[in-house]
């Protein structure tokens, strides 16, 4: 069954970031040469949501992305590093691609400097008080993690396994199936992921 995984709220002007993720993603559908039916047989999203993606009229939420990266054998961060400009040695943090989710309330920084071949990668994630986020499936099967938590309390699931981590906390994991990402206290949940593909 396709779904429209809950579309951000159409913005009055496209975000660049949106505009280039847009063509990254109409250019990844045509290099596999999948109609938009294809695609979203494959992804499970349906047609008029991966349209509407693909021309920057939406936002795309982290469970869209998370699809279409799982369809494309790509994390998120690999995504995201194929809009960018040419990938630096270098990337100041005020020149780090920042990308929210404001659906869910996820904010999520690409702290590593880009680039298409490397397997590890950090990144910083913010999430609302409140804010509850699930992947149906990883990017990549088998992905390695370590959430380490930097400020407030986050609830992770995997593997029908609630993990609740404080400040300072690390938990690692394998992804394989559904995960889980919820900010379990009153207040903004803030945390670094390493992210090591297999």
């Amino acid at each position: 069954m396709k779904q429209d995984l809950g579309e951000g709220p159409p913005a009055a002007a496209p975000d660049p970031v949106d505009t280039r993720l847009g063509v990254r993603l109409a250019e990844l559908r045509a290099e596999h040469g999948w109609s938009l039916g294809e695609l979203a047989e494959r992804s499970g999203i349906s047609k008029s949501t991966l349209s509407r993606a693909e021309r920057a009229e939406i936002s795309p939420t982290a469970a869209l992305l998370n699809r279409l990266c799982h369809v494309y054998g790509r994390t998120m961060s690999q995504l995201l590093s194929e809009v960018e400009d040419e990938p630096a040695l270098l990337v100041r943090g005020a020149d780090q691609q920042v990308w929210e989710d404001r659906a869910s309330g996820f904010v999520r920084r690409s702290v590593s400097p880009p680039h298409p071949g490397l397997r590890g990668e950090l990144v910083e994630g913010r999430l609302a008080a409140g804010a509850d986020l699930a992947y149906d499936r990883p990017p990549v099967p088998g992905l390695e993690q370590h959430i380490w938590v930097l400020a407030g309390a986050l609830a992770v699931t995997a593997q029908d396994v609630e993990h609740h981590l404080g400040s300072g906390d690390c938990l690692r994991m394998r992804v394989w199936g559904p995960t889980r990402f919820r900010c379990a206290g009153e207040e903004e949940a803030r945390y670094v992921l390493a992210v090591v593909r297999p």
